[in-house]
């Protein structure tokens, strides 16, 4: 074989080798529950805020600290600690993504991804104060 077959074979192994090492240590989605019987592992949880709870925001003592609570996809509520600043319309949000790990009765989270209310309705702008006209015909 030649030299340049041999560094075609060892690059390929080393791609495949990335590419299932970057696989297995990619974070899946999961209910708290899961993420509890798994701490050191990272998952996605979806759920929605807990609204009549105390959500926690003082950027004068840590500007990295917000805490809340929420309802899992299976209806199991635990309190979040997303060690970012509280995202703008955070309490518009009608869907939420926390990723990080279950630590104990708590679930500490690096990033959160929101999805917010539409603007739109029937692909027009909805004013403030205004409801939507069904249409008759």
């Amino acid at each position: 074989m030649k030299k340049i077959h041999i560094i075609g074979i060892v690059v390929i192994a080393v791609s495949i080798g990335a590419i299932m090492a970057s696989l297995a240590s990619s974070s899946t989605y999961a209910a708290f529950s899961e993420a509890a019987a798994s701490p050191s592992s990272e998952f996605h949880v979806v759920g929605t805020l807990d609204k009549n709870k105390d959500r926690i925001y003082d950027p004068k003592t840590n500007p990295n600290l917000f805490t809340f609570f929420m309802v899992d996809s299976a209806g199991i509520e635990k309190k979040v600690i997303l060690h970012k600043a509280e995202p703008p319309d955070f309490e518009r949000s009608e869907k939420l993504v926390i990723i990080g790990k279950c630590k104990g009765e708590v679930f500490e989270a690096r990033d959160i991804l929101m999805k917010c209310p539409s603007k739109y309705n029937d692909g027009k702008p909805v004013e403030s104060g205004q409801q939507s006209e069904t249409k008759q015909q």
